[in-house]
């Protein structure tokens, strides 16, 4: 974060882009996703990763990929990264409905089972 302002220049040389939009836009950016790769995390974890794949599929295609093009190439509003925020703002609040609906107690119950089904196959003669 203390960089913000030095690693924008990787990307584009101006300083007219580089300092005002990224500095801004990045710390938001990195907390966003953040949080929307933890809760991805905890779906998968879950055994939840057909569900991942499709609002991942979904919001990147459907949402970041076409809002990214408008926003940056017709528009020139806020360039591509605010299409690409706007997919994250859709996916992380999907992702963090689905973990807060979650009955965890079935879920550990689940995976109880599952390692009992492990547990009785260790027992069994090779």
């Amino acid at each position: 974060m203390g960089l913000r302002h030095v690693i924008s220049y990787a990307f584009n040389r101006s300083k007219t882009v580089a300092k005002p939009t990224f500095a801004r836009c990045w710390p938001f950016s990195l907390a966003l996703n953040g949080v929307k790769i933890f809760l991805s995390g905890v779906a998968v974890g879950c055994g939840w990763q057909r569900f991942v794949a499709y609002v991942d599929v979904g919001c990147y295609y459907i949402v970041r990929v076409p809002l990214g093009y408008l926003l940056g190439f017709k528009f020139h509003i806020g360039g591509i990264w605010s299409g690409m925020i706007s997919g994250t703002v859709m996916q992380a609040p999907i992702l963090l409905w689905v973990t807060f609906r979650t009955d965890w107690n079935r879920e550990v119950e689940k995976a109880k089972e599952r390692l009992d089904k492990w547990e009785d196959k260790k027992k069994a003669p090779l």
